[in-house]
């Protein structure tokens, strides 16, 4: 297996449809430590205080939840125009619009699987004000004083119809690499996990077991220690923030994790450590079995049922009672020195 081919850098931004704005809003700030920059025609500017551009979210005011863009940042003006080529060649339409959040030009297409993807490489680096201002010229912001102060938007994990089909349109036409994967006893994939740089990976594609397509299975946000997860379950706890599962490990990417459900709906994923580096250039595709999965999600615990069956939008009939917090809901910051 050959190294990623550097067409993309890294992940970008998330676009997030939520019904309930003000409360998603309330989750990244309150608990997660983000910092929301603006709100403008339904849409709120989130940042992880070491990202470097303006936003590393923008939650979307909607009739209900999902994912609604994933945009990647291209390696160079070439690369992206290279890419929106090689899409349109693979079968794929596609579109140049104007770009958001202070990105360039923006090229958008979709998966295999019909989740919305955008490509850009011109961008404007966040410029934090007085108040935000780091101490340490290279850190784009302050460390919150809210929250557990998430570093960085570290992955996505969609649900797909046909994983492998998905993940392999990343690799062939993005430039990325497959670095591991679940094959079931009847040769089928399950889960691909897939990376554009060094990280183990940035996108993940799992089965949804609805045969739905489009669908959001959790975005992950990275932590500076595992206390910092332990701190975000205590708050959880304290504010009514419902705990899908963790503090554990897992036991396939190694990451300790926790997962909530933000009050929108989305599943929302905290971990740490970063994410492993690969650095081998000729890195192998691991491939776990059906068997090697069963023992567990996480140190050799069973995986609580919800993981393999909510995702977002929400199927007919699928629960949604526990999004709702019970504490401190929609109470905007107040005693943030910084905002």
């Amino acid at each position: 297996m050959t190294a990623p081919q550097g067409y993309v850098s890294h992940l970008g931004y998330a676009m997030l449809d939520t019904p309930d704005l003000d409360a998603t809003v309330w989750f990244f700030e309150q608990i997660l430590g983000m910092t929301e920059t603006r709100r403008v025609d339904g849409m709120s500017f989130l940042r992880a205080y070491d990202d470097y551009e303006e936003c590393s979210i923008i939650a979307c005011q909607a009739p209900t939840s999902g994912i609604r863009r994933t945009a990647l940042r291209a390696a160079s003006e070439r690369d992206l125009e290279e890419r929106a080529v090689a899409i349109q060649d693979a079968g794929r339409e596609g579109r140049w619009e104007d770009g958001i959040a202070g990105r360039g030009r923006t090229f958008v297409t979709t998966d295999p699987d019909g989740h919305e993807i955008a490509l850009y490489y011109d961008t404007v680096w966040y410029e934090a004000p007085e108040n935000l201002a780091a101490g340490l010229k290279n850190q784009a912001q302050a460390k919150p004083n809210r929250g557990i102060g998430v570093r960085r938007f570290d992955h996505i994990n969609f649900l797909a119809a046909h994983p492998d089909q998905a993940a392999a349109w990343h690799v062939d036409v993005l430039g990325g690499r497959a670095t591991e994967q679940i094959r079931l006893d009847d040769g089928t994939i399950a889960a691909k996990w897939v990376t554009f740089g060094q990280k183990s990976y940035d996108v993940v594609y799992t089965h949804d077991w609805t045969g739905s397509s489009g669908r959001l299975h959790h975005l992950a946000f990275a932590s500076d220690t595992r206390e910092d997860i332990l701190r975000a379950a205590d708050l959880c706890l304290d504010m009514g923030v419902h705990i899908e599962t963790g503090p554990h490990k897992h036991a396939i990417q190694q990451t300790f994790f926790l997962y909530l459900f933000e009050p929108g709906g989305n599943r929302i994923e905290i971990c740490n450590p970063l994410t492993r580096l690969v650095m081998a250039p000729d890195w192998p595709v691991v491939t776990w079995t059906q068997t090697e999965r069963l023992r567990g999600q996480a140190w050799g615990l069973g995986t609580i049922e919800t993981f393999h069956t909510h995702g977002t939008p929400p199927t007919e009939g699928q629960d949604t009672r526990v999004y709702r917090p019970t504490g401190m809901l929609g109470k905007r910051p107040s005693g943030d020195a910084r905002k």
